[in-house]
């Protein structure tokens, strides 16, 4: 199995994929390799992905809440987070920094409360008080300063997420500008959860897992893999504990270890 991040990764810096990985991701299914695409982004934003791959693979999206089928573009497995605990986590952060606010996954849909603006047009959304909103199970809780990178929110909101560990886990990119979001998804659950489960459906044992990715969020998935690969614009934590090192993503860093791994198959 092959499994990899996109933004940073498979993708370009434009945020489109090239011709090459495109073609790399045909050939592993063709080869009856299942090539899996792991990533922070909702399913709502894979339809530009399945297109351009011509609808291959399966994609594990929201950070390993979401499993994704690309060949029928339909949510095939969803892990949430309890009601009770989300809407408690939401209360407690707004005591400790009332600046903060809050949207939320749901499958395909994307709901918000009125302060928190999304910053690209969103389809299928739905506005209104977080205890409406949170009153049905989520995948994912988004939280939000406006003067904040997200590493700085995080720091500021560690004494509140401490109280909640075993209860939700939070992820967060490492931008340094402001406005960063934390993603807070259910107890356990990170890529590496969701790749696990999918290669033991398809009865494959995780040293036959090769997996590429760029950002710390990727590190519990590539140590797991029997073969994790950074590309060569990977965070320096991630290209230190990578197993191989490969070319960046915008000179198609994934694609040329896919083939070289087709090749020797």
């Amino acid at each position: 199995m092959i499994a990899s991040d996109l933004d940073g990764t498979l993708l370009r810096s434009d945020s489109t994929i090239s011709a090459r990985s495109a073609a790399a991701v045909a050939a592993a299914e063709r080869a009856g390799v299942p090539f899996v695409f792991v990533t922070g982004r909702p399913p709502r934003w894979m339809d530009v992905i399945a297109k351009v791959t011509g609808h291959h693979g399966v994609a594990i999206c929201a950070n390993g809440a979401i499993v994704y089928d690309l060949h029928t573009n339909s949510v095939v497995q969803e892990h949430t987070i309890d009601s009770a605990t989300t809407l408690r986590l939401v209360q407690e952060l707004r005591q400790a920094m009332p600046e903060v606010v809050f949207a939320c996954e749901r499958g395909l849909q994307f709901s918000h409360e009125p302060a928190f603006v999304p910053r690209v047009e969103i389809p299928n959304t739905s506005v209104g008080a977080m205890e409406e909103l949170l009153a049905a199970p989520v995948v994912k809780l988004l939280v939000r300063h406006s003067e904040m990178t997200a590493p700085e929110l995080f720091d500021a909101a560690k004494d509140v997420f401490t109280a909640f560990a075993g209860l939700a886990t939070v992820t967060y990119g490492t931008s340094t500008l402001a406005g960063g979001l934390l993603e807070v998804s259910g107890p356990g659950i990170t890529k590496a959860f969701s790749l696990e489960r999918l290669a033991d459906s398809h009865g494959i044992d995780r040293e036959e897992v090769v997996a590429f990715g760029d950002m710390p969020n990727d590190l519990p998935m590539l140590a797991w893999a029997g073969t994790g690969v950074a590309v060569a614009n990977a965070h320096p934590e991630v290209l230190a504990m990578a197993d191989e090192v490969t070319a960046s993503n915008d000179d198609d860093g994934v694609a040329l270890v896919v083939e070289r791994l087709l090749a020797r198959a």
